[in-house]
């Protein structure tokens, strides 16, 4: 597996993970004195999305335009 198709499957993981939790959004709450907010899981989610785009597009080939100018 290359690091593109990794990468490519950890975004697809975390958007069906955010599509379940907005689907059936639950409560924050806490539990022995441990914390749980939903809010904070998704944010974190939303991140790693994010951060997945900008390491496939940082993988993608790229060219560059230029014009060179002598007076």
């Amino acid at each position: 597996m290359t690091d593109a198709q990794m990468l490519a499957a950890i975004r697809s993981q975390a958007l069906a993970l955010m599509a379940q939790l907005t689907a059936q959004p639950k409560p924050s709450y806490t539990l022995d004195g441990q914390q749980v907010s939903w809010n904070d899981y998704l944010q974190q989610l939303r991140d790693t999305v994010a951060w997945c785009d900008r390491q496939l597009q940082w993988l993608q080939p790229s060219e560059v335009h230029t014009t060179g100018y002598t007076p």
